[in-house]
């Protein structure tokens, strides 16, 4: 029987802005280092922190951190699904021995989580993201290996800032020499899987959004800084935290306490939960070529396949526009008759 979806939390949560002033971590990280910020208390208290890390395949997996340096891995985002094999068991049993638990995840895996707990740990916390939806891992192992062909792949980062926090895009090396990079807006992979030619079916039916992923607290990029702060924009990151749980408040106002954190309180609006971070309020729309091109990924090589895909809806969206924009042109013209026939 499935699991019916949890009840919001909380309608509006309390929102900051806010980054590390260790411009090292600020640049080892998606955002604002915000993350790590918040982990570092974890351990600091002896818990355990357990996040989203890389395999040496470069397949993702779940994975518990219990020093500082083991929590290096959790840093940036990885736009593929991660495997979280036994770690619900883990965490049950770390939860049930009396340690602290952080335990970062999409919504749908925080859901997840408290689903398979089926009560409530005062010593477990509980972190998610604005979730865009989540690529197939098949595909990008897929592409991974079309983009290396016999080279080994040395590093992957999806969140590469070299251009910029604004203009971060998706870098893959082997040793010292570019496989494959490009912005968000032009690298094939990361445009796939932002018009979501490729992510997850449940993606499109989320039952964990507005909250209802029952998290402590959700992070996201600040990405309307440049438009009600733009002097705070360095183009570096800014992390933002929406603060959902009481539990939640208190873990930050710990993380953040000193002078490592720059932090301003900013109100909710400055989120846009209905336009820049849609994916809080609403789930994503399948691409109108996700069929087509599951049907043919196995016969024809990714690059080829996501830019016919990609292409071929650029020209429906256009045509889609040049219908509206005739329409328009005869329904003023009509207008315009009507308002003739009126002055004789």
């Amino acid at each position: 029987m499935a699991h019916q979806p949890f009840e919001p939390l909380c309608e509006i949560p309390e929102t900051f802005n806010c980054r590390s002033r260790d411009e090292g971590l600020r640049a080892e990280s998606s955002s604002g280092g915000i993350f790590t910020v918040i982990a570092t208390q974890i351990i600091k208290e002896g818990g355990v922190v357990i996040g989203a890390s890389f395999k040496t395949d470069w397949t993702v997996c779940h994975e518990k951190a219990e020093t500082l340096e083991e929590i290096v891995r959790f840093r940036t985002s990885k736009y593929v699904q991660s495997r979280l094999d036994n770690i619900f068991k883990e965490t049950k049993k770390l939860l049930q021995s009396g340690r602290k638990v952080l335990f970062s995840g999409t919504p749908c895996q925080i859901s997840g989580l408290h689903h398979y707990l089926r009560k409530e740990y005062d010593n477990l916390y509980t972190l998610d993201f604005v979730c865009h939806s989540i690529p197939s891992p098949k595909v990008w192992k897929m592409y991974l290996t079309q983009m290396a062909k016999n080279e080994k792949v040395t590093h992957v980062t999806f969140r590469n800032k070299s251009n910029g926090w604004n203009n971060y895009g998706l870098l893959i090396k082997s040793g010292n020499r570019v496989i494959d990079s490009g912005s968000n807006l032009e690298n094939l992979y990361m445009r796939g899987f932002l018009e979501d030619l490729y992510t997850r079916p449940s993606c499109s039916q989320c039952m964990a959004r507005n909250y209802t992923s029952h998290s402590d607290i959700m992070l996201a990029d600040a990405w309307a800084l440049d438009k009600y702060h733009p002097n705070l924009d360095d183009n570096k990151g800014m992390s933002q935290v929406l603060i959902v749980t009481k539990k939640g408040k208190n873990l930050f106002s710990k993380s953040v306490r000193g002078e490592n954190v720059e932090i301003w309180n900013v109100p909710y609006v400055e989120v846009e939960p209905t336009s820049i971070h849609l994916p809080i309020t609403a789930s994503t729309k399948p691409h109108p070529y996700r069929e087509y091109f599951f049907s043919l990924y196995n016969q024809k090589p990714l690059k080829e396949l996501i830019t016919y895909c990609l292409d071929q809806n650029d020209r429906r969206k256009r045509k889609i526009m040049f219908v509206k924009n005739v329409g328009r042109i005869f329904a003023l013209d009509k207008i315009y008759q009507l308002w003739k026939k009126r002055r004789k």
